[in-house]
Formats: structure tokens, sequence, C-alpha cells
């Protein structure tokens, strides 16, 4: 978690080697990916799955197509044992009624879910998630929420979020890392981050305009319409009785 534009889905894309850092060490399962060449990191990468914001979804292909396509791209396995899986995946997340529907024929919650069986197919050891609920209201949220859970429990799979949603958090989260300015504040489990006395950890996670993390990331002085803003935060949350303390949970 952390303000937008503090280095979240650039961390994401450096972990999975799209991006290569200037600077650092990224180590996998004790195997340093930095320095590997492609063959080596393409070797790593099969551990991974990635459910991106949209789904990323190919449009010309069915749900069907789409979620069987890792299988068809990166493994020798027949159409049968790829039909199998495919639709063991399909209905872990309720998409078996829409098999032959293209993703311009679906919700944003039916192409996530999609996207999550695709990400599944391989049986990653580690699934990473882009702000999966961009886009969703908050009932299919909360769905999403418990169906992430259902399938982690079920798979055992590490699932790494990375996400803005406070309630889904406090829904889905055994531990939370929070970036501020590309750099780590800091990680630990939900219930020690929640009490945390950091003043970035508070602000973030209740929500909050007066704090250390401004409307600009990179500005360091607070401006005047930043000093009008908080000023009227903090009359409301005085006439509602609500303490600077306070974390929403859910």
């Amino acid at each position: 978690m952390g303000p937008s534009g503090t280095g979240k889905s650039v961390l994401l894309k450096n972990i999975i080697g799209l991006l290569r850092p200037e600077a650092g060490e990224i180590w996998v399962d004790g195997e340093e990916t930095v320095r590997m060449g492609e063959k080596d990191l393409y070797r790593v990468r099969r551990k991974f799955g990635v459910l991106f914001q949209d789904g990323a979804l190919f449009g010309s292909m069915t749900m069907y197509d789409n979620t069987a396509f890792p299988l068809r791209e990166h493994t020798n396995k027949s159409e049968k044992e790829i039909r199998e899986i495919t639709l063991t995946k399909l209905e872990m997340v309720g998409m078996l009624d829409h098999l032959k529907k293209f993703p311009g024929e679906v919700s944003g919650g039916m192409r996530k879910r999609a996207g999550l069986a695709r990400a599944l197919v391989l049986d990653p050891e580690m699934l990473f998630f882009d702000e999966p609920d961009s886009g969703l209201d908050p009932v299919r949220v909360s769905y999403l929420d418990e169906l992430a859970r259902k399938i982690q429990e079920e798979t055992g799979t590490t699932f790494i979020v990375i996400t803005h949603n406070i309630p889904s958090v406090m829904r889905v989260a055994d531990y939370i890392g929070v970036l501020f300015r590309s750099g780590l504040v800091k990680f630990a489990s939900k219930d020690e981050m929640v009490s945390s006395d950091d003043p970035i950890i508070r602000q973030f996670l209740a929500g909050r305009a007066k704090g250390p993390i401004g409307m600009d990331e990179l500005a360091t002085d607070v401006s005047d319409i930043e000093k009008e803003l908080i000023a009227r935060e903090q009359r409301r949350l005085d006439a509602a009785g609500i303490t600077g303390n306070d974390v929403m949970t859910v």
C-alpha cells in the first residue's frame, strides 16, 4: 500500500522482471534475479501469476480461450488436459456459465474473475494483484475479496496485492507493507500495522488529509490549499467526535 506515485506498480514490475532496477537486488526463492539471463528469468517467472487491473484479457478470445492461453503457450499438455485444468480454474471463480463470451460482452467484475482464473492455470507459487478493485463497486469488491481468501486457502498460493482500498485490506490481508516516496515505511502483521504510531501509517490507514502525506507526492512543503483542506477536515472530525487515531476497519 501507499500513496499514488510512490512506486507500488513499479515494484511489482521489477519483481516479475518486466523492469530491471538501476541498483539493488531481487531475491526469489534463494535466487537473485536482477543479473539473470532471459532463460533463467523465464524459469523463475513460471512461479508467478499476475492479475492486472482490468484482467488484461485478449479481446478476440473467449473467456475459455483466454484462460487456456498460458497452458497452450507454455506447456506441452494435450487439449484434453488443458480443458480439464481450464474448466477447474474457471469453476473456482464462478465463470463456467460464460465460457463462450468475449471480454467486451461481460462486466468488469467478470473480466477480473476470468483474469484471476488465467493467472491460476499454471499453479503459481505467488500471485500478484495490481489494484484488483479498480473500477468495481463496493459490493463486487467485497465478493472479490472473499473469493481471493477462498482461493488462497484452497491453493496455499502467496497473494501479493497492490491496493488503495482500506476496507478491502482489513478483510483480506495477513500482512501489510506501506511505501512512501519509493521507500518501505514498514512491513508487519495487519494487527501491528493498525496499532502503529508511525504518522505515515496512521494517516494512510485512516485515510486522512492531516499528516506527512501531502496532495503532491513530490512536494516537500505544505501548500496553502492543503492547509485549508486539512483545517476543514479537522473541523468535520471534531464535530463528529472522531479522533486522529481512529482507523477504518470493516
